[in-house]
């Protein structure tokens, strides 16, 4: 049996083990508050540049353009979104998880894919594997702008119109709720899924100036690299919430830990103190 000692040093690290959870618990609550808020602040541009396009591209003058186009498979590359900092749960080894056996059953050879990483955690676990990453961006901010990630975002759209790869898919944990992030798979590349998209939405009408053509050219990669920036959007809520309850559950662990380990030490501590009272009685005892 441990000692009186021992019983109560862990009851002191584990308080302060307490105090850490606790105190990143409610960061992440209010960074979730933030998060959550700028994910959802960014759905009603999102859909109107997605109602632009699909109006371009499926009206009655509808026009082709290579990233509405499907084409002959040669390489695929798969952007993932993870974070820099682990502490959250099943957050990243959820989607990396979930990549790493998509990319096992799709391909043979790591000529036949590329990825695109976004979050230190990610990069560590398909580099630890020798996986071909394209690009790398650690160190996005918790509340992320378009201007941070606009150059992968670029890169990403850009190696699909130079034909590195034939196709992008994206992969993120969807914000349902504090307490539930689910796993989500989007081909970003071609966008060959609009009609379904926008499905029961009234297309509008819009004259166009310069020719549909022009500003399809424009406006496609614009609205592929949104798509990115609203996924790392809802990512970063996911995280954030996914470390709020994991630092929660982890608080709520040690308060368990710590009412045991006190009932533990106030026995131990009586054990002694009957041990110390029947020595006492049995020497006065002897004395007699």
């Amino acid at each position: 049996m441990a000692s009186l000692r021992d019983i109560k040093a862990r009851i002191t690290s584990t308080k302060k083990t307490k105090q850490i959870t606790k105190a990143m618990q409610m960061v992440s609550a209010s960074k979730l508050n933030r998060a959550e808020m700028n994910a959802k602040s960014f759905v009603p541009y999102m859909n109107k540049i997605q109602e632009v396009v699909a109006s371009i591209a499926l009206g009655s003058n509808g026009v082709n353009h290579p990233m509405l186009e499907s084409r002959d498979v040669k390489k695929t590359g798969y952007l993932v979104i993870t974070s820099d900092r682990g502490l959250a749960g099943a957050y990243n080894s959820n989607v990396l998880r979930n990549v790493y056996q998509k990319i096992q059953e799709r391909h043979n050879s790591t000529d036949e894919y590329g990825i695109i990483v976004m979050g230190r955690v990610g990069r560590d676990f398909f580099k630890k594997r020798n996986m071909p990453i394209i690009e790398e961006i650690v160190g996005v901010n918790d509340e992320p702008l378009f201007s941070d990630i606009k150059d992968i975002a670029s890169k990403a759209v850009k190696y699909f119109a130079e034909g590195t790869y034939d196709e992008l898919y994206m992969y993120y944990n969807h914000f349902v709720s504090a307490i539930q992030q689910d796993f989500t798979e989007n081909k970003l590349l071609p966008l060959t899924d609009l009609a379904g998209e926008v499905d029961g939405t009234a297309l509008s009408s819009y004259e166009y100036e310069p020719s549909q053509e022009e500003i399809l050219e424009e406006l496609l990669p614009q609205y592929a690299e949104s798509l990115i920036y609203g996924a790392l959007l809802d990512g970063k809520a996911s995280e954030h919430a996914a470390r709020m309850t994991a630092m929660k559950s982890a608080t709520d662990n040690a308060d368990d830990l710590i009412s045991t380990l006190t009932l533990s030490y106030n026995r131990a501590r009586q054990a002694a103190i009957t041990q110390e009272i029947t020595e006492i009685v049995g020497g006065a005892a002897a004395l007699e």
